[in-house]
Protein backbone atom coordinates (compact mmCIF):
# COMPACT_ATOMS: atom_id res chain seq x y z
CA UNK A 1 0.00 0.00 0.00
CA UNK A 2 1.35 3.45 -1.01
CA UNK A 3 2.31 5.67 1.93
CA UNK A 4 1.48 9.32 1.56
CA UNK A 5 -1.61 8.78 -0.58
CA UNK A 6 -3.43 11.66 1.02
CA UNK A 7 -0.54 13.99 0.17
CA UNK A 8 -0.54 12.77 -3.47
CA UNK A 9 -4.29 13.32 -3.80
CA UNK A 10 -3.99 16.79 -2.30
CA UNK A 11 -1.19 17.63 -4.73
CA UNK A 12 -3.26 16.52 -7.72
CA UNK A 13 -6.29 18.52 -6.59
CA UNK A 14 -4.12 21.61 -6.20
CA UNK A 15 -2.95 21.47 -9.85
CA UNK A 16 -3.70 24.63 -11.84
CA UNK A 17 -2.12 24.67 -15.30
CA UNK A 18 -2.84 24.89 -19.04
CA UNK A 19 -2.50 21.55 -20.82
CA UNK A 20 -3.14 20.23 -24.33
CA UNK A 21 -6.89 20.04 -23.67
CA UNK A 22 -7.02 23.46 -21.97
CA UNK A 23 -6.92 24.56 -18.38
CA UNK A 24 -6.61 21.83 -15.74
CA UNK A 25 -7.97 22.73 -12.32
CA UNK A 26 -10.22 21.00 -9.78
CA UNK A 27 -12.91 22.95 -7.99
CA UNK A 28 -14.13 22.24 -4.42
CA UNK A 29 -16.23 20.93 -2.83
CA UNK A 30 -16.75 18.05 -5.31
CA UNK A 31 -13.26 18.30 -6.79
CA UNK A 32 -14.68 18.47 -10.30
CA UNK A 33 -12.61 19.48 -13.32
CA UNK A 34 -13.08 23.10 -14.31
CA UNK A 35 -14.76 23.52 -17.67
CA UNK A 36 -14.28 19.94 -18.96
CA UNK A 37 -14.37 19.74 -22.75
CA UNK A 38 -13.29 17.37 -25.54
CA UNK A 39 -12.73 17.66 -29.25
CA UNK A 40 -14.73 15.43 -31.59
CA UNK A 41 -12.63 14.39 -34.59
CA UNK A 42 -13.52 12.63 -37.85
CA UNK A 43 -10.87 10.09 -38.88
CA UNK A 44 -10.43 10.09 -42.68
CA UNK A 45 -7.94 7.51 -43.92
CA UNK A 46 -4.64 8.39 -42.28
CA UNK A 47 -5.74 11.89 -41.36
CA UNK A 48 -8.45 13.54 -39.33
CA UNK A 49 -10.45 16.72 -38.98
CA UNK A 50 -12.22 18.37 -36.05
CA UNK A 51 -16.00 18.45 -36.44
CA UNK A 52 -16.98 19.87 -33.04
CA UNK A 53 -16.68 19.78 -29.27
CA UNK A 54 -18.31 18.19 -26.26
CA UNK A 55 -18.64 19.84 -22.84
CA UNK A 56 -20.81 19.67 -19.74
CA UNK A 57 -22.04 23.16 -20.51
CA UNK A 58 -23.52 22.56 -23.97
CA UNK A 59 -23.09 18.94 -24.96
CA UNK A 60 -22.17 18.54 -28.64
CA UNK A 61 -21.45 21.83 -30.36
CA UNK A 62 -19.36 23.35 -33.13
CA UNK A 63 -18.48 26.37 -30.95
CA UNK A 64 -15.37 26.28 -28.70
CA UNK A 65 -16.13 25.56 -25.03
CA UNK A 66 -14.37 28.77 -23.94
CA UNK A 67 -17.08 30.84 -25.55
CA UNK A 68 -19.93 28.59 -24.39
CA UNK A 69 -18.92 28.69 -20.70
CA UNK A 70 -19.49 32.42 -20.74
CA UNK A 71 -23.16 31.80 -21.68
CA UNK A 72 -25.98 30.14 -19.71
CA UNK A 73 -26.01 26.36 -19.96
CA UNK A 74 -28.15 24.88 -22.77
CA UNK A 75 -28.32 21.19 -23.67
CA UNK A 76 -31.44 21.28 -25.82
CA UNK A 77 -31.53 18.45 -28.37
CA UNK A 78 -32.16 20.98 -31.16
CA UNK A 79 -28.80 22.62 -30.42
CA UNK A 80 -26.83 19.35 -30.42
CA UNK A 81 -25.02 19.22 -33.76
CA UNK A 82 -21.61 18.68 -35.29
CA UNK A 83 -19.91 19.57 -38.53
CA UNK A 84 -20.27 17.42 -41.67
CA UNK A 85 -18.92 13.86 -41.35
CA UNK A 86 -16.98 12.19 -44.13
CA UNK A 87 -17.88 8.46 -44.09
CA UNK A 88 -15.74 5.63 -45.54
CA UNK A 89 -15.88 5.86 -49.30
CA UNK A 90 -15.54 9.66 -49.04
CA UNK A 91 -19.29 10.21 -48.89
CA UNK A 92 -21.42 12.38 -46.65
CA UNK A 93 -24.42 9.95 -46.87
CA UNK A 94 -24.92 8.02 -43.66
CA UNK A 95 -24.44 4.25 -44.29
CA UNK A 96 -27.04 1.68 -43.19
CA UNK A 97 -25.51 -1.78 -43.12
CA UNK A 98 -22.84 -3.58 -45.01
CA UNK A 99 -20.54 -1.71 -47.38
CA UNK A 100 -19.29 -3.97 -50.13
CA UNK A 101 -16.05 -2.86 -51.81
CA UNK A 102 -16.08 -2.83 -55.57
CA UNK A 103 -13.38 -5.48 -55.72
CA UNK A 104 -15.03 -7.66 -53.02
CA UNK A 105 -16.68 -11.09 -53.41
CA UNK A 106 -20.18 -11.05 -54.91
CA UNK A 107 -22.94 -12.62 -52.86
CA UNK A 108 -23.93 -16.06 -54.13
CA UNK A 109 -27.74 -15.93 -54.26
CA UNK A 110 -29.32 -19.33 -54.79
CA UNK A 111 -32.36 -19.54 -57.08
CA UNK A 112 -34.48 -22.69 -57.61
CA UNK A 113 -34.23 -23.99 -61.17
CA UNK A 114 -37.95 -24.69 -61.62
CA UNK A 115 -39.48 -26.78 -64.40
CA UNK A 116 -43.04 -25.53 -63.82
CA UNK A 117 -44.75 -22.25 -63.00
CA UNK A 118 -41.88 -20.30 -64.57
CA UNK A 119 -43.93 -17.13 -64.21
CA UNK A 120 -42.59 -16.99 -60.66
CA UNK A 121 -38.95 -17.72 -61.44
CA UNK A 122 -37.24 -19.38 -64.37
CA UNK A 123 -34.08 -19.29 -66.45
CA UNK A 124 -34.21 -17.33 -69.68
CA UNK A 125 -33.57 -19.87 -72.48
CA UNK A 126 -30.04 -19.65 -73.93
CA UNK A 127 -28.73 -17.35 -71.17
CA UNK A 128 -27.50 -17.47 -67.59
CA UNK A 129 -30.03 -14.91 -66.41
CA UNK A 130 -33.30 -15.45 -64.61
CA UNK A 131 -36.64 -13.72 -64.85
CA UNK A 132 -40.05 -13.89 -63.23
CA UNK A 133 -42.16 -12.37 -60.48
CA UNK A 134 -39.73 -13.23 -57.66
CA UNK A 135 -36.70 -11.86 -59.56
CA UNK A 136 -38.44 -8.57 -60.33
CA UNK A 137 -39.48 -8.12 -56.69
CA UNK A 138 -35.93 -8.80 -55.49
CA UNK A 139 -34.39 -6.42 -58.03
CA UNK A 140 -36.84 -3.66 -57.11
CA UNK A 141 -36.20 -4.19 -53.38
CA UNK A 142 -32.39 -4.10 -53.78
CA UNK A 143 -32.69 -0.82 -55.69
CA UNK A 144 -34.34 0.69 -52.59
CA UNK A 145 -31.31 -0.03 -50.37
CA UNK A 146 -29.04 2.93 -49.50
CA UNK A 147 -25.95 0.86 -50.33
CA UNK A 148 -24.79 -1.33 -53.18
CA UNK A 149 -25.20 -5.10 -52.97
CA UNK A 150 -23.17 -6.95 -55.61
CA UNK A 151 -24.54 -10.44 -56.17
CA UNK A 152 -24.77 -13.23 -58.67
CA UNK A 153 -27.59 -15.73 -59.13
CA UNK A 154 -26.60 -19.37 -58.71
CA UNK A 155 -29.12 -22.01 -59.92
CA UNK A 156 -30.11 -24.92 -57.68
CA UNK A 157 -31.64 -28.01 -59.29
CA UNK A 158 -31.10 -30.26 -62.29
CA UNK A 159 -33.73 -28.65 -64.50
CA UNK A 160 -35.64 -31.95 -64.78
CA UNK A 161 -37.51 -31.99 -61.48
CA UNK A 162 -38.53 -29.14 -59.20
CA UNK A 163 -35.89 -28.84 -56.45
CA UNK A 164 -36.60 -29.09 -52.72
CA UNK A 165 -36.64 -25.60 -51.28
CA UNK A 166 -36.08 -26.89 -47.75
CA UNK A 167 -32.84 -28.49 -48.93
CA UNK A 168 -31.85 -25.19 -50.56
CA UNK A 169 -32.38 -23.38 -47.23
CA UNK A 170 -30.30 -26.02 -45.47
CA UNK A 171 -27.41 -25.54 -47.92
CA UNK A 172 -27.55 -21.79 -47.35
CA UNK A 173 -27.35 -22.26 -43.59
CA UNK A 174 -24.28 -24.48 -44.21
CA UNK A 175 -22.56 -21.61 -46.05
CA UNK A 176 -22.98 -22.79 -49.65
CA UNK A 177 -25.16 -19.78 -50.52
CA UNK A 178 -25.33 -16.24 -49.12
CA UNK A 179 -29.07 -15.89 -49.72
CA UNK A 180 -32.06 -17.35 -51.56
CA UNK A 181 -34.38 -15.63 -54.00
CA UNK A 182 -37.44 -17.53 -55.14
CA UNK A 183 -40.81 -18.93 -54.21
CA UNK A 184 -39.69 -19.92 -50.71
CA UNK A 185 -42.57 -20.33 -48.27
CA UNK A 186 -41.91 -19.14 -44.73
CA UNK A 187 -42.59 -22.21 -42.58
CA UNK A 188 -41.47 -23.22 -39.10
CA UNK A 189 -38.66 -25.66 -39.88
CA UNK A 190 -37.12 -23.21 -42.38
CA UNK A 191 -37.16 -20.27 -39.94
CA UNK A 192 -34.99 -22.36 -37.61
CA UNK A 193 -32.23 -22.37 -40.25
CA UNK A 194 -32.51 -18.88 -41.78
CA UNK A 195 -33.87 -15.36 -41.42
CA UNK A 196 -36.64 -14.33 -43.82
CA UNK A 197 -37.71 -10.96 -45.09
CA UNK A 198 -41.19 -9.53 -44.88
CA UNK A 199 -43.49 -11.73 -47.07
CA UNK A 200 -43.99 -10.19 -50.50
CA UNK A 201 -46.95 -12.44 -51.38
CA UNK A 202 -49.46 -14.41 -49.29
CA UNK A 203 -49.72 -18.07 -50.19
CA UNK A 204 -51.29 -20.71 -47.91
CA UNK A 205 -52.24 -24.30 -48.70
CA UNK A 206 -55.59 -24.91 -50.42
CA UNK A 207 -57.41 -27.82 -52.04
CA UNK A 208 -58.32 -27.93 -55.75
CA UNK A 209 -60.82 -30.48 -57.05
CA UNK A 210 -62.92 -31.02 -60.19
CA UNK A 211 -66.25 -29.20 -60.17
CA UNK A 212 -69.39 -29.52 -62.23
CA UNK A 213 -72.20 -27.15 -63.00
CA UNK A 214 -75.21 -27.85 -60.83
CA UNK A 215 -78.49 -27.20 -62.62
CA UNK A 216 -81.87 -26.57 -61.01
CA UNK A 217 -84.34 -29.42 -60.52
CA UNK A 218 -87.86 -29.97 -59.25
CA UNK A 219 -86.66 -29.99 -55.61
CA UNK A 220 -84.49 -26.90 -55.80
CA UNK A 221 -86.81 -25.10 -53.37
CA UNK A 222 -85.63 -27.48 -50.63
CA UNK A 223 -81.94 -26.63 -51.02
CA UNK A 224 -81.75 -23.31 -49.11
CA UNK A 225 -82.25 -25.04 -45.72
CA UNK A 226 -80.47 -28.06 -44.32
CA UNK A 227 -82.65 -31.02 -43.16
CA UNK A 228 -82.10 -30.05 -39.53
CA UNK A 229 -83.21 -26.50 -40.22
CA UNK A 230 -86.39 -27.71 -41.97
CA UNK A 231 -87.21 -30.06 -39.06
CA UNK A 232 -86.71 -27.50 -36.29
CA UNK A 233 -88.66 -24.84 -38.20
CA UNK A 234 -91.62 -27.19 -38.69
CA UNK A 235 -91.58 -28.21 -35.02
CA UNK A 236 -91.61 -24.58 -33.90
CA UNK A 237 -94.57 -23.82 -36.14
CA UNK A 238 -96.57 -26.52 -34.32
CA UNK A 239 -95.25 -25.59 -30.86
CA UNK A 240 -96.08 -21.91 -31.25
CA UNK A 241 -99.54 -22.80 -32.57
CA UNK A 242 -100.19 -25.01 -29.54
CA UNK A 243 -98.92 -22.34 -27.11
CA UNK A 244 -101.18 -19.68 -28.67
CA UNK A 245 -104.14 -22.08 -28.46
CA UNK A 246 -103.48 -22.71 -24.74
CA UNK A 247 -103.20 -19.00 -23.99
CA UNK A 248 -106.33 -18.07 -26.00
CA UNK A 249 -108.61 -21.06 -25.37
CA UNK A 250 -110.44 -19.67 -22.31
CA UNK A 251 -110.83 -16.15 -23.74
CA UNK A 252 -111.19 -16.36 -27.52
CA UNK A 253 -114.11 -17.98 -29.37
CA UNK A 254 -111.84 -18.47 -32.42
CA UNK A 255 -109.91 -21.07 -30.44
CA UNK A 256 -112.93 -22.95 -29.06
CA UNK A 257 -115.27 -25.56 -30.43
CA UNK A 258 -115.22 -29.31 -31.06
CA UNK A 259 -111.85 -31.10 -30.75
CA UNK A 260 -111.54 -31.59 -34.51
CA UNK A 261 -112.11 -27.93 -35.16
CA UNK A 262 -109.56 -26.96 -32.53
CA UNK A 263 -106.87 -29.21 -34.08
CA UNK A 264 -107.55 -27.69 -37.49
CA UNK A 265 -107.36 -24.21 -35.93
CA UNK A 266 -103.95 -24.94 -34.41
CA UNK A 267 -102.54 -26.21 -37.72
CA UNK A 268 -104.07 -23.41 -39.78
CA UNK A 269 -102.96 -20.68 -37.39
CA UNK A 270 -99.42 -22.11 -37.14
CA UNK A 271 -98.60 -22.28 -40.84
CA UNK A 272 -100.59 -19.20 -41.88
CA UNK A 273 -98.16 -17.09 -39.83
CA UNK A 274 -95.54 -18.01 -42.45
CA UNK A 275 -97.34 -15.65 -44.84
CA UNK A 276 -98.72 -13.35 -42.10
CA UNK A 277 -102.20 -14.46 -43.24
CA UNK A 278 -103.62 -15.69 -39.92
CA UNK A 279 -107.21 -14.48 -39.48
CA UNK A 280 -107.68 -15.39 -35.82
CA UNK A 281 -107.25 -12.49 -33.43
CA UNK A 282 -105.31 -12.86 -30.21
CA UNK A 283 -106.99 -11.45 -27.09
CA UNK A 284 -104.68 -12.31 -24.19
CA UNK A 285 -101.60 -10.23 -23.44
CA UNK A 286 -99.32 -13.28 -23.20
CA UNK A 287 -100.60 -14.59 -26.52
CA UNK A 288 -99.85 -11.31 -28.25
CA UNK A 289 -96.31 -11.18 -26.86
CA UNK A 290 -95.55 -14.74 -28.05
CA UNK A 291 -97.09 -14.02 -31.46
CA UNK A 292 -95.01 -10.83 -31.97
CA UNK A 293 -91.76 -12.67 -31.18
CA UNK A 294 -92.73 -15.56 -33.46
CA UNK A 295 -93.61 -13.22 -36.35
CA UNK A 296 -90.16 -11.63 -36.03
CA UNK A 297 -88.55 -15.09 -36.26
CA UNK A 298 -90.71 -15.90 -39.28
CA UNK A 299 -89.66 -12.64 -40.95
CA UNK A 300 -85.96 -13.49 -40.58
CA UNK A 301 -86.47 -17.06 -41.83
CA UNK A 302 -88.53 -15.84 -44.79
CA UNK A 303 -85.92 -13.27 -45.82
CA UNK A 304 -83.02 -15.73 -45.53
CA UNK A 305 -84.86 -18.41 -47.49
CA UNK A 306 -85.78 -15.98 -50.26
CA UNK A 307 -82.22 -14.67 -50.62
CA UNK A 308 -80.70 -18.16 -50.72
CA UNK A 309 -83.26 -19.51 -53.18
CA UNK A 310 -82.78 -16.50 -55.46
CA UNK A 311 -79.03 -17.13 -55.52
CA UNK A 312 -79.53 -20.80 -56.29
CA UNK A 313 -81.94 -20.21 -59.18
CA UNK A 314 -80.29 -17.19 -60.80
CA UNK A 315 -76.52 -17.82 -60.44
CA UNK A 316 -74.80 -20.75 -62.06
CA UNK A 317 -73.62 -23.03 -59.27
CA UNK A 318 -70.51 -25.22 -59.12
CA UNK A 319 -70.56 -28.32 -56.97
CA UNK A 320 -68.00 -30.87 -55.91
CA UNK A 321 -68.17 -33.95 -53.66
CA UNK A 322 -65.02 -32.64 -51.96
CA UNK A 323 -65.71 -29.74 -49.60
CA UNK A 324 -62.18 -29.15 -48.30
CA UNK A 325 -59.36 -30.75 -46.38
CA UNK A 326 -61.76 -32.40 -43.92
CA UNK A 327 -63.39 -34.37 -46.76
CA UNK A 328 -59.97 -35.72 -47.75
CA UNK A 329 -59.34 -36.75 -44.14
CA UNK A 330 -62.38 -39.04 -44.14
CA UNK A 331 -61.55 -40.79 -47.43
CA UNK A 332 -58.73 -42.97 -48.71
CA UNK A 333 -58.44 -41.44 -52.19
CA UNK A 334 -55.01 -40.42 -53.52
CA UNK A 335 -53.98 -36.76 -53.15
CA UNK A 336 -51.70 -34.89 -55.54
CA UNK A 337 -49.04 -32.37 -54.57
CA UNK A 338 -46.42 -30.39 -56.48
CA UNK A 339 -43.04 -32.05 -56.58
CA UNK A 340 -40.60 -30.30 -54.24
CA UNK A 341 -43.34 -28.56 -52.25
CA UNK A 342 -43.53 -28.63 -48.47
CA UNK A 343 -47.20 -29.67 -48.80
CA UNK A 344 -46.30 -33.36 -48.71
CA UNK A 345 -44.47 -33.18 -45.37
CA UNK A 346 -47.20 -30.98 -43.91
CA UNK A 347 -49.97 -33.41 -44.86
CA UNK A 348 -48.07 -36.45 -43.62
CA UNK A 349 -46.40 -35.09 -40.49
CA UNK A 350 -48.87 -32.45 -39.30
CA UNK A 351 -52.27 -33.70 -40.48
CA UNK A 352 -51.58 -37.45 -40.31
CA UNK A 353 -52.32 -38.44 -43.93
CA UNK A 354 -50.86 -41.80 -44.94
CA UNK A 355 -47.76 -41.50 -47.09
CA UNK A 356 -49.09 -43.98 -49.63
CA UNK A 357 -51.86 -41.54 -50.59
CA UNK A 358 -49.41 -38.85 -51.68
CA UNK A 359 -48.87 -38.57 -55.46
CA UNK A 360 -46.10 -36.19 -56.71
CA UNK A 361 -46.97 -34.12 -59.79
CA UNK A 362 -44.37 -32.19 -61.81
CA UNK A 363 -46.38 -29.43 -63.38
CA UNK A 364 -49.81 -27.99 -64.20
CA UNK A 365 -50.32 -30.27 -67.21
CA UNK A 366 -49.74 -33.37 -65.10
CA UNK A 367 -52.07 -31.97 -62.39
CA UNK A 368 -54.79 -31.45 -64.98
CA UNK A 369 -54.50 -35.01 -66.31
CA UNK A 370 -54.55 -36.52 -62.81
CA UNK A 371 -57.62 -34.52 -61.75
CA UNK A 372 -59.54 -35.40 -64.92
CA UNK A 373 -58.71 -39.10 -64.56
CA UNK A 374 -59.98 -39.19 -60.98
CA UNK A 375 -59.02 -41.53 -58.14
CA UNK A 376 -60.55 -44.63 -59.78
CA UNK A 377 -58.61 -44.33 -63.06
CA UNK A 378 -55.10 -43.78 -61.80
CA UNK A 379 -55.51 -40.10 -61.04
CA UNK A 380 -56.12 -38.15 -57.84
CA UNK A 381 -59.23 -36.92 -56.05
CA UNK A 382 -57.75 -33.48 -55.36
CA UNK A 383 -54.52 -31.49 -55.42
CA UNK A 384 -53.10 -29.73 -52.35
CA UNK A 385 -50.70 -26.90 -53.09
CA UNK A 386 -49.94 -23.27 -52.32
CA UNK A 387 -52.61 -20.81 -53.36
CA UNK A 388 -50.32 -18.72 -55.58
CA UNK A 389 -49.54 -21.71 -57.80
CA UNK A 390 -53.14 -22.90 -57.95
CA UNK A 391 -54.54 -19.47 -58.81
CA UNK A 392 -52.21 -19.44 -61.81
CA UNK A 393 -53.26 -23.02 -62.59
CA UNK A 394 -56.97 -22.15 -62.44
CA UNK A 395 -56.62 -19.04 -64.59
CA UNK A 396 -56.86 -21.18 -67.74
CA UNK A 397 -58.64 -24.28 -66.41
CA UNK A 398 -62.28 -23.68 -65.58
CA UNK A 399 -63.17 -27.33 -64.89
CA UNK A 400 -61.53 -27.11 -61.45
CA UNK A 401 -61.93 -24.85 -58.45
CA UNK A 402 -60.57 -24.21 -54.97
CA UNK A 403 -62.84 -25.99 -52.49
CA UNK A 404 -62.99 -25.16 -48.81
CA UNK A 405 -61.03 -22.46 -47.00
CA UNK A 406 -57.28 -21.92 -46.91
CA UNK A 407 -56.06 -24.19 -44.10
CA UNK A 408 -52.56 -22.75 -43.56
CA UNK A 409 -51.41 -19.13 -43.37
CA UNK A 410 -47.97 -18.30 -44.71
CA UNK A 411 -46.22 -16.30 -47.41
CA UNK A 412 -43.09 -16.15 -49.54
CA UNK A 413 -39.96 -14.27 -48.54
CA UNK A 414 -36.26 -14.00 -49.37
CA UNK A 415 -33.99 -16.07 -47.12
CA UNK A 416 -30.61 -15.04 -45.67
CA UNK A 417 -28.26 -16.48 -43.03
CA UNK A 418 -29.08 -15.86 -39.39
CA UNK A 419 -28.51 -12.28 -38.18
CA UNK A 420 -27.93 -10.96 -41.69
CA UNK A 421 -28.78 -7.23 -41.89
CA UNK A 422 -29.99 -7.76 -45.47
CA UNK A 423 -33.12 -9.51 -44.16
CA UNK A 424 -34.11 -6.42 -42.15
CA UNK A 425 -33.23 -3.87 -44.82
CA UNK A 426 -34.95 -5.79 -47.61
CA UNK A 427 -38.07 -6.12 -45.42
CA UNK A 428 -38.20 -2.33 -45.18
CA UNK A 429 -37.69 -2.11 -48.94
CA UNK A 430 -40.56 -4.57 -49.60
CA UNK A 431 -42.85 -2.48 -47.42
CA UNK A 432 -41.93 0.59 -49.47
CA UNK A 433 -42.73 -1.29 -52.68
CA UNK A 434 -46.09 -2.27 -51.23
CA UNK A 435 -46.90 1.30 -50.16
CA UNK A 436 -46.01 2.95 -53.48
CA UNK A 437 -47.85 0.32 -55.57
CA UNK A 438 -44.80 -1.17 -57.30
CA UNK A 439 -45.40 -4.57 -55.72
CA UNK A 440 -48.93 -4.75 -57.16
CA UNK A 441 -47.70 -3.64 -60.60
CA UNK A 442 -45.12 -6.43 -60.62
CA UNK A 443 -47.83 -8.89 -59.59
CA UNK A 444 -50.12 -7.77 -62.40
CA UNK A 445 -47.28 -8.00 -64.92
CA UNK A 446 -46.57 -11.68 -64.26
CA UNK A 447 -49.63 -13.18 -62.56
CA UNK A 448 -52.64 -11.28 -63.87
CA UNK A 449 -55.26 -13.84 -65.00
CA UNK A 450 -58.48 -13.25 -66.88
CA UNK A 451 -59.61 -16.51 -68.48
CA UNK A 452 -61.99 -17.78 -65.80
CA UNK A 453 -62.24 -14.85 -63.39
CA UNK A 454 -64.82 -13.07 -65.57
CA UNK A 455 -67.29 -15.92 -65.58
CA UNK A 456 -70.36 -15.40 -63.42
CA UNK A 457 -69.98 -18.72 -61.68
CA UNK A 458 -69.71 -19.29 -57.99
CA UNK A 459 -68.96 -22.36 -55.99
CA UNK A 460 -71.97 -24.07 -54.51
CA UNK A 461 -73.67 -21.85 -51.96
CA UNK A 462 -73.70 -23.45 -48.54
CA UNK A 463 -77.10 -24.33 -47.15
CA UNK A 464 -78.47 -22.36 -44.25
CA UNK A 465 -77.93 -24.45 -41.14
CA UNK A 466 -79.53 -24.40 -37.72
CA UNK A 467 -76.35 -22.93 -36.24
CA UNK A 468 -77.15 -19.64 -37.96
CA UNK A 469 -80.61 -19.34 -36.37
CA UNK A 470 -80.42 -21.10 -33.02
CA UNK A 471 -80.38 -17.75 -31.22
CA UNK A 472 -83.77 -16.81 -32.71
CA UNK A 473 -85.27 -20.17 -31.87
CA UNK A 474 -83.87 -19.94 -28.33
CA UNK A 475 -85.51 -16.56 -27.76
CA UNK A 476 -88.83 -17.79 -29.13
CA UNK A 477 -88.69 -20.99 -27.05
CA UNK A 478 -87.92 -19.09 -23.85
CA UNK A 479 -90.79 -16.69 -24.57
CA UNK A 480 -93.18 -19.63 -24.97
CA UNK A 481 -92.02 -21.28 -21.74
CA UNK A 482 -92.26 -18.04 -19.78
CA UNK A 483 -95.75 -17.33 -21.13
CA UNK A 484 -96.93 -20.85 -20.24
CA UNK A 485 -95.44 -20.55 -16.76
CA UNK A 486 -97.19 -17.24 -16.06
CA UNK A 487 -100.42 -18.58 -17.53
CA UNK A 488 -100.21 -21.68 -15.30
CA UNK A 489 -99.71 -19.56 -12.18
CA UNK A 490 -102.67 -17.40 -13.13
CA UNK A 491 -104.92 -20.43 -13.76
CA UNK A 492 -103.91 -22.16 -10.52
CA UNK A 493 -104.69 -19.01 -8.57
CA UNK A 494 -108.09 -18.65 -10.17
CA UNK A 495 -108.86 -22.32 -9.69
CA UNK A 496 -107.99 -22.14 -5.99
CA UNK A 497 -110.43 -19.27 -5.49
CA UNK A 498 -113.03 -21.09 -7.54
CA UNK A 499 -112.56 -24.27 -5.49
CA UNK A 500 -112.95 -22.43 -2.19
CA UNK A 501 -116.12 -20.85 -3.47
CA UNK A 502 -117.50 -24.25 -4.50
CA UNK A 503 -116.68 -25.76 -1.07
CA UNK A 504 -118.30 -22.85 0.69
CA UNK A 505 -121.39 -23.17 -1.51
CA UNK A 506 -121.59 -26.89 -0.83
CA UNK A 507 -121.24 -26.31 2.93
CA UNK A 508 -123.91 -23.65 2.80
CA UNK A 509 -126.18 -26.12 1.08
CA UNK A 510 -125.47 -28.60 3.96
CA UNK A 511 -124.09 -31.10 1.46
CA UNK A 512 -121.31 -32.80 3.39
CA UNK A 513 -120.93 -35.51 0.75
CA UNK A 514 -120.39 -32.83 -1.93
CA UNK A 515 -117.76 -31.12 0.20
CA UNK A 516 -115.93 -34.42 0.65
CA UNK A 517 -116.06 -35.21 -3.05
CA UNK A 518 -114.50 -31.88 -3.91
CA UNK A 519 -111.52 -32.68 -1.71
CA UNK A 520 -110.53 -35.97 -3.43
CA UNK A 521 -107.47 -35.83 -5.74
CA UNK A 522 -109.01 -37.42 -8.83
CA UNK A 523 -112.07 -35.25 -8.63
CA UNK A 524 -109.92 -32.16 -8.11
CA UNK A 525 -107.90 -33.02 -11.25
CA UNK A 526 -111.04 -33.52 -13.31
CA UNK A 527 -112.44 -30.32 -11.91
CA UNK A 528 -109.22 -28.47 -12.79
CA UNK A 529 -109.24 -29.73 -16.38
CA UNK A 530 -112.90 -28.82 -16.71
CA UNK A 531 -112.10 -25.40 -15.27
CA UNK A 532 -109.28 -24.88 -17.78
CA UNK A 533 -111.49 -25.94 -20.66
CA UNK A 534 -114.35 -23.72 -19.54
CA UNK A 535 -114.66 -20.26 -21.00
CA UNK A 536 -113.63 -17.42 -18.76
CA UNK A 537 -116.96 -15.61 -19.09
CA UNK A 538 -118.91 -18.67 -17.91
CA UNK A 539 -116.66 -19.08 -14.85
CA UNK A 540 -117.11 -15.44 -13.94
CA UNK A 541 -120.89 -15.65 -14.45
CA UNK A 542 -121.13 -18.78 -12.29
CA UNK A 543 -119.02 -17.21 -9.58
CA UNK A 544 -121.37 -14.24 -9.52
CA UNK A 545 -124.41 -16.51 -9.24
CA UNK A 546 -122.78 -18.41 -6.41
CA UNK A 547 -122.03 -15.15 -4.65
CA UNK A 548 -125.67 -14.12 -5.00
CA UNK A 549 -126.82 -17.53 -3.77
CA UNK A 550 -124.57 -17.29 -0.73
CA UNK A 551 -125.89 -13.84 0.05
CA UNK A 552 -129.49 -15.06 -0.31
CA UNK A 553 -128.77 -18.05 1.92
CA UNK A 554 -127.31 -15.80 4.59
CA UNK A 555 -130.44 -13.64 4.52
CA UNK A 556 -132.70 -16.68 4.82
CA UNK A 557 -130.69 -18.03 7.71
CA UNK A 558 -130.90 -14.71 9.51
CA UNK A 559 -134.69 -14.60 9.02
CA UNK A 560 -135.10 -18.14 10.37
CA UNK A 561 -132.94 -17.30 13.35
CA UNK A 562 -135.12 -14.27 14.04
CA UNK A 563 -138.36 -16.28 13.98
CA UNK A 564 -136.85 -18.84 16.32
CA UNK A 565 -135.91 -16.20 18.80
CA UNK A 566 -139.42 -14.71 18.69
CA UNK A 567 -141.10 -18.09 19.35
CA UNK A 568 -138.83 -18.76 22.29
CA UNK A 569 -139.62 -15.37 23.79
CA UNK A 570 -143.37 -16.03 23.34
CA UNK A 571 -143.16 -19.33 25.15
CA UNK A 572 -141.30 -17.74 28.04
CA UNK A 573 -143.95 -15.00 28.37
CA UNK A 574 -146.80 -17.54 28.25
CA UNK A 575 -145.18 -19.72 30.90
CA UNK A 576 -144.67 -16.78 33.21
CA UNK A 577 -148.35 -15.74 32.89
CA UNK A 578 -149.64 -19.20 33.72
CA UNK A 579 -147.45 -19.33 36.76
CA UNK A 580 -148.78 -16.07 38.10
CA UNK A 581 -152.40 -17.22 37.65
CA UNK A 582 -151.65 -20.40 39.57
CA UNK A 583 -150.19 -18.51 42.49
CA UNK A 584 -153.22 -16.34 42.67
CA UNK A 585 -155.53 -19.38 42.84
CA UNK A 586 -153.42 -20.94 45.58
CA UNK A 587 -152.25 -23.81 43.52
Amino acid sequence: MLDGGEQLLESILNVDMNGVTGRVKFLPPDDTLIHPAYEVINVIGTGHQRIGYWSNQSGLSIDPPETLYRKPGNQSSSDQHLGPVIWPGKTTQKPRGWVFPNNGRHLAIGVPNRVSYREFIGQVPGTDTYSGYCIDVFTAAVSQLPYAVPYKLVPFGDGVDNPSLTELVRLMSAGVYDGIVGDVAIITNRTKMADFTQPYIESGLVVVAPVMTRSSNAWAFMRPFSPGMWAVTGIFFLVVGAVIWILEHRLNDDFRGPPRRQVVTILWFSFSTLFFAHRENTVSTLGRVVLIIWLFVVLIINSSYTASLTSILTVQQLSSPIKGIETLRTSNDPIGYQQGSFARNYLVEELGFHESRMVPLKGPEECERALKAGPHKGGVAAVVDEQSYLELFLSTRCDFSIVGPEFTRNGWGFAFPKDSPLAVDLSTAILKLSENGDLQRIHDKWLMSSACSSQTTTFQVDRLHLSSFWGLFLICGLACLLALFLYFLKIVRKFSRHQQADVSHAAAASSSSAALSLSSASVRLQTFLSFVDEKEEEVVSRSRRQSLDRASNRNDCEAVDGETQDSKSGRRVEFSTNKDIANENGI
